[in-house]
């Protein structure tokens, strides 16, 4: 009892506990290279799989692609590892095999570590352009914007633009030329052109191999499909009702990690094919620890995982959430929004006396 204590106290202060969280930071070799290849390989498989049943005619073969795809989400969050340089030890191994593993994902990896370690540096933050996710408006600007423009938001913020649509784009083609990153450096367009080509020669290959419209069939499904279930893992890590916004003046990185994203409760194998990437809270907190150990972090501090806990029911609530309600201090539906400004003009016209 007297553990649990001292523990409780140190999930409220952040400092601390980043200290303790780097004692689980370092990387154990054997582990992530048997990581990548229950991973890798068992990809290649089922995609040769595919390839077989359709080639031969069964077109229940696609059921295959689910499994494919989970492989590819995992080889992607192993990727992200890569990206925090937290899966090996040596920087060498973590930016090779990233960039290796975005030519199967994608995604340039110099290129994504960029964006992405800025999203975990500016989370929250409602005064900083929000890199990295996905856009959020609070209240007011919503209720600011032009008629056209809030019809435009909301269209966005659509599940089925936001998981079908925004997917497809993000990594069929807005990862294909990074514009509006020439003031960063040659570094994104020399990731994003490299992976480019070894795109083009991979898939140029496979077509020549298995035929370009059997190559399409196995391998758009497996794409799109990952690629939404990557979008909705990353999005209800930060979009859940009481998430962290501030402004400048008010904003923490330590409030922003620990309270801005989410521990995203999944079962034991969803758990495993996202990689642990639900115990998302630590990971912000400190990105360093290679995505295995984050399940030892809990087993050690267990009360860590009542911090920012969803369930998977609450994340499928969580999409009508759309707007950042500054005065409520949480996420709110387009319908609440349009409620609360509704009975505030009427409070307004109840007090405010006639003029004749």
């Amino acid at each position: 009892m007297q553990a649990q204590t001292i523990d409780l106290d140190l999930a409220a202060r952040p400092q601390a506990l980043r200290g303790v969280l780097r004692g689980y930071s370092a990387p154990h070799t054997r582990r992530s290279v048997l990581e990548l290849l229950v991973t890798a390989i068992p990809f290649a498989t089922t995609w040769i799989l595919l390839w077989y049943t359709l080639s031969a005619g069964y077109w229940a073969g696609f059921a295959l692609a689910v499994p494919a795809a989970a492989f590819l989400v995992r080889l992607f969050m192993i990727q992200h590892d890569c990206g925090h340089r937290s899966f090996f030890a040596s920087q060498r191994a973590n930016d090779w095999v990233g960039r290796a593993i975005g030519v199967l994902t994608l995604t340039p990896h110099d290129f994504w570590r960029h964006t992405h370690n800025t999203h975990h540096a500016t989370s929250g933050n409602l005064d900083r352009p929000y890199i990295g996710g996905v856009d959020t408006l609070t209240v007011r600007e919503y209720q600011s914007l032009p008629r056209w423009q809030r019809w435009r938001y909301r269209l966005y913020r659509h599940p089925i633009v936001l998981f079908g649509i925004g997917p497809a784009w993000v990594f069929l083609l807005d990862y294909r030329l990074p514009v509006g990153f020439m003031r960063v450096g040659w570094k994104p367009w020399a990731s994003t052109m490299a992976t480019n080509a070894v795109i083009v020669a991979l898939w140029g290959g496979l077509m020549v191999a298995v035929g370009v419209s059997t190559f399409l069939l196995v391998q758009l499904p497996i794409t799109l499909l990952a690629a939404s279930i990557g979008v909705w893992l990353f999005y209800v890590q930060h979009q859940f009702e009481d998430t962290y916004w501030a402004h400048e003046e008010d904003w923490t990185f330590d409030e922003s990690a620990l309270h801005g994203s989410s521990h995203y409760v999944l079962p034991g194998l969803l758990r495993w094919f996202s990689a642990n990437i639900g115990v998302h809270h630590l990971h912000h907190l400190c990105c360093r620890i290679p995505s295995y150990r984050l399940s030892e972090v809990l087993r050690d501090h267990p009360e860590l995982a009542n911090i920012s806990r969803i369930s998977l029911r609450q994340s499928v609530a969580a999409v009508r959430l759309a707007l950042w309600d500054e005065d409520k201090r949480r996420l709110v539906s387009f319908r609440e929004a349009r409620r609360d400004s509704i009975r505030a003009q009427k409070h307004i016209r109840q007090y405010v006396e006639p003029i004749d």
